[in-house]
């Protein structure tokens, strides 16, 4: 299975859209946003790609009560869990949370395959060892909103375990 990872949107629709539709032709069969969304809408823009969208907030996320309404319409594809979550995709454990630090601390635990976290808008991705003596990635897509650095977000192959930070071009 192939994931879209991204953060800080901050509200930048063209950008975010650009970002979904060509993970979505690379094949992405998922969206998993690291917060800092800001406006729901933001996020609701993303019905029309009909991928399940798995999001938590950050530190910039407007009205939270709307991002819960968007989430629990009945045709939608968001997946709002709030501050942090655990979920399973293919058979691969994941975190998301915005902070990196908490992403680190996370990881360490040994718990998860991917953590994935945003908030610094550097794209990264580490392998860390962790206290099981196995490694844990850690995937920060920067910013798709390109707030402070160039857009990018990371696709990933939960299969493989393999992810690449890719550019967004407008």
């Amino acid at each position: 299975m192939r994931i879209c990872i991204l953060s800080d949107s901050h509200d930048h629709i063209p950008l975010l859209r650009t970002a979904v539709s060509d993970a979505k032709a690379r094949g992405a069969e998922a969206i998993l946003h690291c917060g800092d969304v800001v406006a729901p809408s933001t996020l609701g823009k993303l019905q029309a790609y009909g991928l399940p969208v798995y999001a938590i907030h950050g530190n910039n996320s407007g009205d939270l009560y709307m991002l819960s309404q968007l989430a629990h319409r009945p045709d939608s594809v968001i997946h709002y869990y709030g501050q942090d979550a655990a979920l399973t995709l293919a058979e691969r454990h994941l975190f998301l949370v915005h902070y990196p630090h908490y992403a680190r601390a996370m990881a360490i635990t040994g718990d998860y395959d991917v953590v994935c976290c945003g908030h610094t808008h550097r794209a990264e991705i580490e392998q860390v060892t962790n206290i099981k003596g196995t490694t844990t990635l850690i995937c920060n897509p920067g910013t798709v909103g390109g707030v402070g650095a160039a857009p990018t977000y990371i696709l990933g192959d939960l299969a493989s375990l393999t992810f690449e930070i890719v550019n967004v071009t407008v």
